[in-house]
Parts: C-alpha cells; structure tokens; sequence
C-alpha cells in the first residue's frame, strides 16, 4: 500500500442495535406528514375538503391552510423541527430550500411560534441566480414557491436539528415554471384527460382517473471518501478524468450479484433505514455489474411523488456515505472503461382502482385496452423519439449512451416474440372480423396466465415492455427523473388522443372492428421503431439508418429537438410547456452542457500541470540519475539501451502532455468568447472534448509507466477494490 493511501476497516452503522432490530413497518413513513397523519391531526370536514381539493385540483381556501399549517407544525415541532423551508427543484436538476424559522416577534424581546396558512402555501425566494433560460432576467428577483398538495411534507434531519420541507412547484412573477415539478404535474393531468378520452370510448365509465407511475432504479458507484478528496477530478465533475483501467474490471462478471460485503450493506441499511422513515419504498438492493456499483429501486408510485423520492434517494445515498467515510458517485461515468450507471425508469399508467393500461387482463374487453394503450406508446416512441432522446442528453450521459452498457442513442421498442407475433397478425390482417372468440384466438387473454414474463428483458434495448410496463433505459443516474417523464406522459397524451380522433371519425363501425382498423393501419407506418435484436451491434445502427430512425449521439445535436416546431406544438397543445418555458430548458441544457465541459477541461489541466507532470518529471530525474549511475559505474561498453529507451518514452509522453496542454487552454479561451448557446456547445464538444481525450491518452500510458510510489493519485484498481 502506498504511504499515501489509508487503510480502511469496515464501519460500524451509527445506529443502536435496538434500533437496527425494529420491523421497517413500525417506523415506516413516521417522518412524513402523510393522509394518516393529516386524517389524524386534522377535524374531519378539513381532512375531507383537502381531499376534494387535491381530487379535484381545486384553489384551497385560507382558513383550510391556517388549520393545516397549524397541525403541521404542532407535528413538525413535536419532532424536534424550528424551520420550515420550501423544498422545490430549479432547472439545476437538484433541489433547493430556504429555511426559515417558526418563531416570530411578540413584544418585550420575546417570540412565539407560528405558522399561517400563506406561508404554507407561498414563499418568494430569491429567482435571479437560478437558470431560467431568458424567462426572467438578472436584475428580476421575485419568484414564487407553491404548496403541492399532491406531494407530503416531510422533516429533513441532520445532526441534532430538524427542519419541515414542505414540497412545492416554483414560478416566476409572470407565472412561468422555473422548475421541473410544474411542467410534470401539467403533463400528469394531460395524460388523464387523453387516457380517460380513450376508456370511454372503449366502453369504460367507471375509471374516474389515469395516473402515471413511475420506478426508477437507481444506480451508484461507492469508493473510501479518502481518495475521493484525493483527486480533483471527482471533487469537481463527478468523473475521473484521467486514469489507467485496472488489470481487472468487470471481465469474470463475479460483482454482480454477488455476495455484498458487509461495510456496503452496513452503509445500505442505514440508507434504507432513512429513506423508509420518509416513507420512501425502497424495494430492492444489489450488486451491480463494474466493481464498486450498487442498484437501489423502489416498489412503483405516482408520478409526482416517485420523482420526488427520487431526489430524496440521491440526496440520501450522498448524505449517508458521508458517515461510512465513502464517497457516492452518481455520475453516468465515473470511470472510463468500466460499466457506468444508469436510471433504468420503469413507466406504466393505471386508474385509480389498480387497473393497470398496459396489463393483458383476463377479458376480451381487457384485451382491447390494453392493445390501444399498448399501440399509443409504440406510436408516442415512433412520431416523438428525438424529444426522447433530447430528454436524458447531457455531458454525462453521453459517456454512457451508445456503449456496450447501455441503450444506444438510437431510441427504438422492444417488445419480445410474442407480443409482436400479435401485433403482426392484426397488421397483415390474419383475424379481419373481430369478436371475442377472435380476440381470444390472437393468444391475448393467456398472457397473464403463462408461466413465465410475457417478454424477455432486452437489456439493450432503450424502451423496453417488460411484463406490464414500459422501461426507459436511456435515463442517466445522476439527472432528475421528472422532465423524462414529462416527455413520456405528454407524448402518450398526443398518441392517445391521435388515436381517439380516428376511433371517433368511425363511429358508424363497431367499437372492437373499429379498435383493430386503426390498429392496423398505425402499425403499417409506426412498426419501423419495433426492433427485437441486439441494439449494441452494428447491424443494428445500419438498418436504424435505412428505417430512417434519428440516432442523435451527442447531447448539443440531440437538444436541437427541443427547439423545432414539432416540440412547441405538442407541449403547447396539452399545456405542458409554453413556448418560452420549452425554449427556456433548450437554453438551460445547452449552457449547462458547455460548462461542465469548460470546467472539466479546467480540473484537467490543473490536475495535469500540477499533479501528473511533476510526478512524470521526477520519475524522468530518477531514470536519468540512474542512467548516469550505471553508466559510471559500469564504464561506456555497458548496453543501456533498455533504460535509455525507457526514459526516452517518459520524455517523450511528457512533451505530448505539454504540447496538448496548451492546445486545450486555448480552445477553452476561444470557447469562452463564442457567443450562442448552440454554437458554444457544438464547440465544446468538437473541439475541446476531442483535445482533452487526446491528454488522456498520454496521461494513461504515463501512469502505467511511473514508479507507484511516484504517482500522486489514487489509482482506478485502489478505489474500486480496496474496500
């Protein structure tokens, strides 16, 4: 071990053995001010109209939220919390508070506490530092927090104190959304309003409304926090920048799934133990493929609250490691060369009785649904796959998008053998009369009796039907998971609807014959995203570009999407995002791309010129003092050529990092004074990323060449396996 390096032992959980002993559902959700706890503290006629209210989306009255604001923090206080904050989600993709106290001034220098009803329900904080894409400008300040009802408030504790976070959505003075959360509860409520369209149409009155659920799995990277501190690189972009793969990888395939050691599961049961006190799901956990990565995913919930928890989990992951003297590392691609890390967002829509749109059921009128539903999807995929791309690309991300880990850029179905083999039957017109014996002979209503999932999982694929959902895989572990599900609800509401405009126009026809002409006649155009292979290989990429399939590799090509008219309609149309609100994110995207770029090339030449170079340079001394040595020693007629070589080789490489350097800092000063955020991004990622990539590759050779007791970073084999 290099004296640099600490020796690690595995950590103690901070908790008492009591309280590792106590069964999750005794204290599960108890940090949530949740419909138990409202229904509990609350008189009944309130408990009853905030229901109507959140039911209903309708405006809530004052004296309603002084009586829930005054029982929210009776319970808040109770539990040890003096603040309450506005817990929102800015276009920084991470969530923001302002913590304010409870108390308030009631003469002779003393205070009481109080909470009103408008501070529940609205808070101004501070909108000018925040991006908003040219929706607001500097000098315009004033913004608006608002309660989402929808969404339970929770207590958010770190060390000895408390604070009650109340979630809220966050617009600007002129009403714009300045937030992720806004535009995904407009997209909710325009998904139910196509989805109930279609059910009444189809004969179903008693589904009162659709909801969409969400349940992302979430991937991470785990290292000793004391080489994290150790390298810039991951202190400021997440990634490492520089750094010579390991001997081993991920090769003998022994991580995943494998047995966890015991200071990880230590570190995850703490993790778990939080997130069930703010009644967060949290389902499953594993090993995942590259050493050192770990899967947490939760049971399904509601849209709105998934995303939300979601947050939480990232924060949580994070916030708990810190105590196991770890480091968690969302990035897409923490390390090059090894597998990186996911979002896999597992989407479906159901009514509000459990009935699932995208499950077979066990009846010919199940059935019809779920083949509408099922075909609106392919359809939503189909017409609107570059927004979807456009909806997870990010520097990150594009490390990971395209390589042999992960989806590629190219957004296409999988469907499996048997649902295809049905839809292909209904297109080339095998069962022409329709009836429920016909329906039946298509093998429909067996599919929720086979013995096994109706398709297997194409891990490769992008958009995936697994059993009774849909998994979007292309979603980067670090992003927020709202504005993806925003895309997803609202293209499936513009499918949804297209597809009620035609059941419609044939209303002299009957409703099952009806279902399946227009089935027919969308799978004839719409099939081309359909793709049942191996999404990795190259065939794969040539035939996408025959079928005239986008393949949008970059993030600053794929943003492009957000700012063509096929986007401002549809999001227009369903009241999702105005025209300035979508040109608003093109903007935010775009600039956040340029500079996470521009400050990684920064870390990496500050790294190099300070870091790597010295070490190089005093390797180079020692090889030459030792040269010198030898040569003395053994007199002029002893072959040295090996060492001389050798240092030769370091000189050399030294020269080339040098040279490279110096290139880069001139591409970051020209990409600086580039104007439009376009340009600037297309920039970055032509010029400034291809020079970076070209140090790292000297830089990587360098390290497998320096004496180990030289080098002053922590190596990939010492952060991923020593644990």
């Amino acid at each position: 071990m290099r004296n640099n390096k600490p020796i690690i032992a595995a950590e103690r959980s901070h908790m008492s053995r009591k309280e590792i002993d106590k069964p999750i559902s005794s204290y599960f959700g108890e940090n949530t001010f949740n419909a138990r706890l409202m229904e509990a503290n609350l008189p009944k006629d309130v408990y009853k109209r905030l229901l109507e209210i959140i039911d209903k989306n309708k405006m809530l009255d004052i004296d309603t939220a002084n009586t829930i604001a005054h029982a929210m923090k009776e319970w808040a206080m109770e539990n040890g919390a003096t603040h309450f904050a506005h817990w929102f989600q800015p276009m920084t993709g991470v969530t923001a508070e302002k913590h304010d106290a409870f108390i308030e001034p009631s003469g002779n220098g003393e205070v009481i506490e109080r909470f009103s009803g408008k501070q529940l329900v609205q808070g101004e904080p501070d909108a000018s530092s925040f991006p908003s894409g040219g929706v607001r400008a500097t000098f315009e300040a004033r913004g608006y927090t608002a309660w989402d009802m929808s969404s339970p408030a929770f207590l958010r504790k770190n060390g000895s104190g408390a604070t009650l976070c109340i979630p809220t959505a966050f617009i600007s003075y002129t009403g714009e959304a300045l937030d992720k959360k806004t535009p995904l509860l407009r997209s909710i409520n325009a998904v139910n309003k196509s989805a109930l369209r279609i059910l009444r149409l189809l004969g179903n009155k008693k589904s009162k409304k659709v909801i969409s659920n969400l349940g992302p799995e979430q991937e991470y990277f785990l290292i000793d926090k004391d080489y994290f501190y150790k390298r810039q690189d991951l202190v400021l972009t997440g990634r490492t920048l520089i750094g010579a793969p390991p001997a081993k990888g991920q090769e003998l395939e022994d991580q995943y799934f494998g047995s966890i050691k015991e200071r990880i599961q230590i570190f995850m049961h703490d993790v778990e133990r939080e997130l069930y006190k703010l009644g967060i799901p949290a389902k499953t956990r594993h090993n995942e493929v590259a050493p050192s990565q770990f899967e947490i995913a939760p049971i399904f919930e509601e849209a709105n609250i998934a995303v939300d928890h979601n947050q939480l989990v990232m924060d949580i992951l994070h916030r708990v490691a810190k105590h196991h003297n770890l480091a968690c590392l969302l990035h897409e691609k923490p390390f090059a060369r090894i597998n990186g890390s996911g979002k896999h967002l597992n989407w479906s829509l159901s009514d509000t009785d459990g009935n699932n749109m995208f499950e077979p059921g066990r009846t010919p009128q199940d059935n019809m649904q779920f083949l509408v539903f099922l075909v609106a999807a392919i359809k939503a995929v189909y017409e609107y796959a570059d927004i979807l791309r456009a909806s997870v690309a990010s520097s990150s991300n594009d490390h990971r998008l395209g390589a042999n880990e992960a989806p590629p850029a190219i957004i296409s179905v999988f469907l499996g053998d048997q649902l295809t083999k049905i839809l292909d039957d209904i297109e080339k017109g095998n069962v022409s009369k329709v009836s429920n014996d016909a329906i039946i002979d298509l093998g429909l209503s067996s599919l929720p009796l086979v013995s096994k999932d109706t398709t297997d999982r194409n891990r490769t694929s992008p958009f995936a039907f697994t059993g009774n959902k849909f998994e979007f895989r292309a979603v980067g572990s670090s992003q927020s998971i709202s504005f993806p599900a925003t895309v997803l609800n609202t293209i499936a509401a513009a499918a949804l609807d297209d597809l009620a405009d035609k059941l419609e126009s044939k209303k002299d026809t009957d409703i099952k014959q009806a279902v399946f002409d227009v089935i027919r006649e969308e799978l004839k155009k719409i099939k081309i995203v359909l793709f049942m292979g191996d999404n990795y290989s190259e065939e794969w990429h040539k035939e996408a570009e025959k079928r005239g399939l986008p393949n949008l590799k970059t993030t600053p090509e794929a943003l492009m999407a957000l700012n063509k008219e096929k986007a401002y309609t549809i999001f227009n149309k369903f009241g999702v995002l105005s025209n300035v609100e979508l040109k608003s994110r093109y903007h935010i995207r775009l600039e956040k791309y340029a500079k996470d770029i521009d400050i990684e090339a920064k870390a990496l030449f500050d790294m190099v010129t300070t870091q790597v170079i010295p070490s190089g340079m005093k390797y180079q001394k020692e090889l030459a003092e030792s040269i010198a040595g030898a040569s003395n020693a053994l007199g002029s007629g002893v072959d040295l050529s090996v060492q001389k070589d050798f240092l030769m080789n370091i000189t050399m490489l030294i020269s080339s990092i040098k040279s490279e350097l110096i290139k880069l800092k001139v591409s970051c000063e020209k990409g600086g004074s580039i104007k439009g955020e376009q340009a600037k991004s297309d920039y970055y990622c032509k010029e400034v990323k291809t020079k970076m990539d070209a140090i790292r590759e000297d830089v990587d050779k360098l390290e497998t060449l320096v004496d180990d007791d030289l080098w002053p970073i922590p190596k990939f084999w010492e952060m991923l396996f020593i644990s």
